[in-house]
């Protein structure tokens, strides 16, 4: 005969979860797992009742009662984000994109644990990672759907907004590679260089692309846009092929390849029940045995690869990596002459790649130059793109972008000819006060000529 009074147990509830949250966020535990380990403290207020009345006599269900925590937790969990703001006078898209970026710390903690990338600071350094397991990050559907029910904001109703949020999340994904401290800017490849690449490739809705070093999905969204853009209305099956197996990539790194599938979400590239495109390990250590008529990328800076480990009395040591493949030309550690080999037999026969590659790829001598002669004979190296300095989030790198197709066997080299553009000479650009944009490549796409590059004009 005990009877809760609805207002009573209104009033508790907040209370209970403000003071739960904290404790569990010191913990380590946050996004969903924090979510459902908010309910048992919540029930526990519900249960000390034999029932819970409102203020008419009407009975409060359990079901909604939960629906009140749920709402409670969302927004206490916003608050926790954004301790300095007022969340309420937050947009209804900007409110469910900053839960979608709290829930990427799940299981944050365990991988940091689990992998310590070593820093690449230039062609010089070596760099790697720790061997490591991959982890999961996903958030059910019905978890997510309650969430953002909680903020007002019902998913099955928010189609619209798919793009608005993916624009925000790549914003925050730029300004996070802005900061240097972070590390980050290693895996964000600048966004007005993606979308001329493209512009130059002209994806289409039968495009099967790679990108075996995706970051945060710069090259598969910049597809993904094109391709709408461009090729307007899709049929249920090109739609159906675009969002679910026309974009992959590959991602040693777990925090980025979290990042990637949620900015992949966001723009409703593995959504509704699809399996994430993002692989989370290695690209190099073995041929994944499918094959691409397009690949895409800017693999990581950094000349040689490396494996931390920890030996049995707890020393970390590095051992440099050479990955050994019966499909490449020549075994080397040099991780941008592996990538440019490991591209090649990704390509099906007449697949095209455009590629960042350092200097050092180019002008290399020993496997640098083994890598040059089979890519020029097996391959048609047609373009490359020489940029300038000041673009990268790591400073100083002197990179190229290199345009190929592949080829079948023959006897006599497939490259012809090499179309240069020099990007580099007398141009300057920083990150703060001189940021390179899309205008800033207009001449080279019109000279690249994309509809046929055959008929393309030297300018000088």
């Amino acid at each position: 005969n005990n009877i809760g009074d609805w207002r009573d147990v209104l009033q508790e509830l907040p209370k209970r979860i403000h003071n739960w949250m904290p404790r569990l966020a010191q913990e380590g535990v946050v996004g969903a797992d924090a979510i459902f380990a908010c309910i048992g403290p919540a029930l526990e207020i519900f249960s000390r009742y034999s029932r819970v009345e409102k203020a008419s006599g009407e009975i409060v269900s359990l079901k909604e009662y939960l629906e009140q925590v749920w709402a409670v937790v969302a927004k206490e969990a916003l608050n926790l984000v954004f301790s300095d703001a007022q969340t309420s006078d937050f947009e209804e898209d900007a409110r469910l994109t900053a839960m979608w970026l709290w829930t990427l710390s799940a299981g944050a903690e365990e991988s940091d644990k689990k992998e310590t990338p070593d820093e690449d600071t230039g062609d010089d350094e070596e760099s790697g990672s720790t061997k490591k397991i991959a982890g999961g990050f996903s958030l059910e559907y019905d978890a997510a759907r309650k969430i953002s029910q909680g903020l007002g904001a019902h998913l099955e109703q928010l189609h619209h907004l798919v793009e608005v949020k993916g624009e925000i999340y790549e914003g925050l994904l730029e300004k996070n590679a802005q900061d240097t401290k972070s590390g980050a800017g290693q895996y964000f490849t600048p966004r007005p260089l993606i979308r001329a690449i493209v512009d130059c490739m002209r994806p289409n809705p039968k495009t099967l692309l790679c990108d075996p070093a995706c970051g945060t999905g710069g090259f598969l969204l910049a597809t993904y846009d094109y391709i709408l853009k461009h090729h307007t209305p899709l049929d249920q099956d090109q739609l159906e092929h675009l969002k679910h197996k026309a974009l992959n990539g590959w991602e040693i790194v777990d925090n980025t390849a979290r990042m990637c599938v949620m900015n992949l979400y966001l723009h409703g590239v593995g959504a509704n029940g699809g399996s994430s495109p993002i692989h989370v390990e290695d690209s190099l250590a073995r041929d994944p045995g499918a094959r691409f008529n397009m690949v895409l990328t800017n693999p990581p800076f950094g000349k040689k690869s490396s494996v931390t480990y920890i030996t049995e009395t707890g020393e970390t040591k590095r051992e440099s990596q050479t990955i050994v493949r019966e499909d490449f030309w020549v075994s080397t550690s040099n991780k941008q002459l592996n990538f440019v080999q490991h591209i090649r037999t990704l390509l099906e026969i007449e697949g095209k790649a455009a590629v960042v590659v350092p200097d050092n790829v180019l002008f290399e001598g020993g496997a640098g130059e083994i890598v040059r002669r089979n890519l020029l004979q097996m391959c048609d190296v047609h373009t490359l793109l020489r940029l300038p300095t000041g673009i990268f989030y790591s400073q100083g790198v002197k990179a190229n972008v290199i345009f190929f197709d592949k080829k079948p066997a023959s006897e006599t080299p497939w490259t012809k000819e090499l179309w240069i553009y020099d990007f580099r000479t007398n141009q300057h650009f920083t990150l703060k006060t001189d940021m390179l944009d899309r205008e800033g490549l207009d001449d080279f796409v019109k000279c690249y000529n994309p509809k046929n590059r055959f008929k393309r004009i030297p300018t000088y």
